[in-house]
């Protein structure tokens, strides 16, 4: 009987171990969800998996391709996918007790749930993902009626500063590309010819991958314009009044059919505005002091029509050919008054010059694109290829007075400049991915980008031509590339290793004979990204990448105009690359309605160029590029979204960062160490009755380059929206700089001289929108041109 009880309980006990011991069946659920009426992957569908209590066991969204990939115990549970305005699915009582594929899963149209607030699976403003972060502005009610420009300087950690120079993480070396191609319309100042009202999405990628080319020191932004895909003919209608004066209209319209799609955009706008800068001028020349107070207001008066058509053609389900054709003309016709009061040592004005100019600008900018597209039965096996042609051409113009007011009876002058700027353009590419085994993927591409520019200009004064004036320049650009990456996922790692190969040959002349430079030379660019799977949410990635940056034609080209000759801003034709070494090791954390991304980063720069401005014989001041010997940066960025409410979403980015600049430029050394830090919120509200609310405060804090003091600036931007008639029809009201506190001010100190600036910019902006639209809900996604 003893011996009977030894052995149950030795029984029990290790029944009681081999129960502890077995540790849950891990499974995989996948699945697709689709569209009924046009069979088009829906993004950001909610997938939940629900035990038999109802209490949620797991929840994701499903990516742009509409897929999902579940990772939980196995058991009998039900599933439910929802998406908004769509009947949800509920698939009840499945038994997962192996990786299961529930294939295509279709939503069907509610028209009910249209009228609903519950905004559950639509898809967020802002994705926050390892690789990029996706901000998709192509609802966003702030910038209708705007640019490009307008659109970017609401994306965290990017800043548009007076002139249009673009800023990543306080670093201009970013490379703006257009539907993930480059174009001349970014690299030559142009972003305003893109109107806010076609462009989907951005994506900011700090540390690109070797597939990205390596331009582009600080990393890469994407600007994605729209192209609508939805069944039958449909169209949308935009019409916008803005103070100060702007008017603008956009058409989007599409007609789809089972083997074809055509597609078409047009804009126009029309704008009136007064910008207003002033600048202290402080010598110091043998112990005499001058002072110069100068005033400068601009009437700028732009005139901007574009279009965009194209069409896909479907020859059957894995080939389809692309065509399109974009066209954008922007005419600038600018009146400025400058005002320059001179003012002895003892504050006595001694002399008033006024100047008038009268500038006109029209910028012309086509672009041809053909692709071809080849999916293959074998899934993420793909084939593409693209061929593009820009051609675009400038034609600047300036007539400037002159007159000595004080004292009097000096006669008028009259200073006339002509300069052509065009280009011609061509870009070929193409891509092959496929995957390796279950977990890997390979890629490999070959690429050539084709760029001629032209600028001849010249310059009369009093009816008499000014030799130094007087010139043609020639600049080309051929580059030849190639890369190769390889992904594979083991258990919890991910890794992505890619290498880039670039050929350069860069030539640059003129027709006086001043300069003939040819600039050759291969780099190679490896690119690393790591990641290590913390949790079934949270994720760590370590990435490197070796980055060039060229310089931009404008930063080439010797003649920028004589707009104010005591203070010329022009090109350095023998500037040279920069080449940077980027780290970063960045954390994703997804919680149900709150995503954090923490990130640390560090680059290492040679040769980076700088503006710098010095003081010619005469008293006057030349701003100019020149190349340095190396830049440090570093910083730490925080990014999260967090939706408290179903109603109301929010989204946060703070990023401090610091930077040592050094190097010596004719016999002087230049150098800074300095730190700063810049910050957004964002935050969206769905109100009953179709009623949104939306506001961005952002704030940039004071820093110091090699030069100059750079004052710290923020600004309030609140947008208002509201949908009628069945959400066939939107009214938006927007306010950007509604506090008027986007002035930038900016200081220098010598021993010799003291500048200080400050411009005004546009003040506050109102913009009033509405938009009507055919056989389109507002819900309905645009289909982007990377996609099938």
């Amino acid at each position: 009987m003893k011996i009977t009880k030894i052995i149950a309980w030795l029984l029990l006990l290790c029944c009681s171990l081999l129960s502890v011991a077995q540790e849950p069946k891990i499974v995989t659920i996948k699945g697709r969800v689709l569209e009924n009426e046009t069979q088009l992957p829906i993004e950001g569908a909610g997938v939940t998996v629900l035990a038999f209590t109802n209490q949620k066991a797991a929840s994701v969204a499903t990516n742009k391709n509409g897929e999902f990939n579940i990772q939980i115990a196995a058991g009998t549970y039900h599933i439910k996918i929802e998406f908004i305005s769509f009947k949800p699915i509920l698939l009840e009582n499945k038994t997962i007790d192996k990786d299961t594929e529930l294939g295509n899963l279709a939503l069907h149209t509610d028209i009910k749930l249209l009228k609903a607030v519950d905004v559950v699976g639509e898809k967020s403003s802002v994705s926050l993902d390892l690789d990029k972060k996706t901000f998709n502005v192509g609802k966003d009610l702030l910038s209708k009626g705007g640019n490009a420009n307008d659109i970017l300087s609401n994306v965290p950690s990017v800043n548009v500063d007076a002139n249009g120079t673009i800023s990543l993480r306080g670093n201009s070396g970013v490379r703006i590309l257009i539907n993930g191609k480059p174009s001349m319309i970014s690299a030559n100042n142009g972003l305003e010819q893109i109107p806010a009202s076609s462009i989907e999405k951005v994506e900011v990628i700090t540390n690109p991958s070797a597939k990205y080319e390596a331009q582009g020191g600080a990393g890469i932004i994407n600007i994605v314009l729209k192209k609508n895909s939805l069944s039958g003919l449909n169209a949308s209608i935009q019409a916008g009044i803005g103070d100060p004066t702007n008017y603008n209209g956009n058409v989007n319209a599409s007609f789809k059919t089972e083997k074809f799609n055509l597609f078409s955009n047009v804009g126009v706008r029309f704008r009136n505005l007064y910008l207003k800068d002033e600048r202290l001028q402080t010598t110091q020349s043998n112990g005499v002091k001058n002072v110069l107070r100068q005033n400068n207001l601009n009437n700028r008066r732009d005139d901007a029509y574009n279009f965009y058509i194209g069409g896909d053609y479907y020859f059957d389900a894995k080939n389809t050919l692309t065509g399109s054709f974009y066209h954008s003309t922007l005419i600038l016709n600018n009146k400025i008054n400058y005002h320059y009061n001179y003012f002895d040592g003892n504050n006595t004005n001694d002399s008033t010059i006024y100047r008038f100019e009268h500038y006109k600008e029209p910028k012309k900018y086509n672009q041809l694109e053909l692709s071809y597209v080849k999916t293959f039965d074998k899934k993420d096996k793909s084939w593409t290829t693209s061929l593009r042609y820009d051609f675009w051409n400038d034609d600047e113009n300036q007539n400037i007075n002159q007159q000595k007011l004080l004292p009097t009876g000096t006669p008028e002058s009259n200073l006339i400049t002509k300069n052509i700027e065009s280009s011609n353009d061509i870009y070929i590419q193409s891509d092959y991915n496929t995957k390796l085994g279950e977990n890997g993927k390979f890629e490999v591409g070959v690429r050539s980008d084709l760029r001629a520019i032209k600028s001849d200009y010249w310059a009369i004064a009093n009816g008499i031509a000014l030799p130094q004036y007087n010139n043609k320049l020639s600049y080309d650009e051929n580059l030849v590339s190639a890369y190769v990456q390889v992904g594979h996922k083991i258990k919890k790692w991910n890794y992505l290793l890619g290498l880039r190969s670039e050929l350069s040959l860069i030539g640059i002349s003129d027709r006086a004979g001043t300069f003939n430079d040819k600039k050759h030379y291969i780099d190679l660019f490896p690119t690393l990204h790591l990641v290590y799977a913390l949790q079934k949410s949270t994720d760590l990635q370590l990435s490197y990448s070796r980055r060039i940056n060229r310089p931009e034609f404008w930063q080439l080209n010797p003649f920028g105009g004589l707009s104010d000759t005591r203070y010329l801003t022009i090109g350095n034709p023998d500037l040279d690359p920069t080449y940077s070494n980027s780290f970063e090791l960045a954390l994703l954390k997804k919680w149900d309605k709150f995503t954090l991304t923490p990130s640390v980063y560090y680059a290492h720069t040679k040769n980076y160029f700088q503006y710098v401005l010095k003081q010619t014989a005469d008293g006057f001041f030349l701003n100019t590029p020149i190349n340095l010997d190396k830049e440090e940066r570093y910083g730490v960025e925080i990014s999260s979204t967090y939706n408290p409410f179903n109603w109301w979403r929010l989204s946060f980015n703070f990023n401090y960062y610091g930077f040592k600049q050094q190097g010596e430029f004719e016999g002087k050394q230049y150098g800074t160490e300095n730190q700063t830090w810049t910050s957004q919120l964002n935050s969206k509200i769905k109100l009953p009755k179709n009623l949104s609310i939306e506001t961005i405060f952002s704030y940039r804090g004071k820093f110091q380059d090699i030069q100059s003091i750079n004052k710290a600036v923020y600004r309030l931007n609140i947008a208002l929206s509201k949908d009628i008639l069945n959400e066939k029809m939107t009214l938006n009201l927007a306010a950007n700089n509604l506090l008027n506190t986007l002035i930038d001010r900016r200081e220098l100190h010598t021993p010799s001289y003291q500048l200080q600036s400050t411009a005004y910019g546009l003040g506050r902006v109102f913009n009033a929108t509405v938009v009507y639209r055919f056989n389109r809900k507002k819900g309905d996604k645009d289909r982007l041109p990377e996609e099938n």
